[in-house]
């Protein structure tokens, strides 16, 4: 599947294969550390029927997103359907797990006793729209996106 980067919603990247979200991931820039709400989608499995049944569920039920705080450097998830902000990360730009490239790096290790082995990275796809892969001690744990506004649901 090919997209054009002004078309690609999020409703895109749950279809493509894993070898497609990696290819887009690895030839993103690095773009502008997110401000504010985003909106996040779990992306396991993507292209199959799981992956396609598990994102509304995570959302709802798990994770919704995450709230960028440029001034402090960090973001704090949105979590439970409550959409309680907690679990803290350092935001940075740094080299990527993935391909050594640049990312926006979400550090827990030093901010949460949860989440310390925890490490997510994102990219800017499109306008407003980021990959992300999430690491649990370097290995690879599942991708997401974020997005910003509406645009990109």
């Amino acid at each position: 599947m090919t997209i054009e980067a002004k078309d690609l919603k999020v409703k895109n990247l749950i279809e493509i294969s894993q070898t497609e979200f990696d290819a887009l991931y690895r030839h993103s820039s690095v773009g502008e550390i997110p401000v504010g709400e985003t909106r996040g989608t779990v992306i396991v499995a993507p292209g199959t029927p799981f992956g396609r049944i598990v994102a509304p569920l995570a959302r709802l039920l798990f994770w919704q997103g995450k709230v960028f705080n440029p001034a402090r450097r960090d973001l704090l998830n949105r979590i439970s359907p409550l959409r309680f902000k907690a679990i803290r990360a350092k935001v940075y730009v740094g080299d990527s797990w993935f391909d050594e490239g640049k990312a926006i790096v979400c550090d827990y290790s030093e901010t949460s006793f949860l989440a310390r082995t925890i490490r997510d990275e994102i990219r800017e796809v499109a306008p407003g729209l980021y990959l992300g892969k999430a690491y649990w001690e370097r290995k690879p744990l599942l991708n997401f996106s974020l997005s910003v506004g509406d645009r990109n649901r």
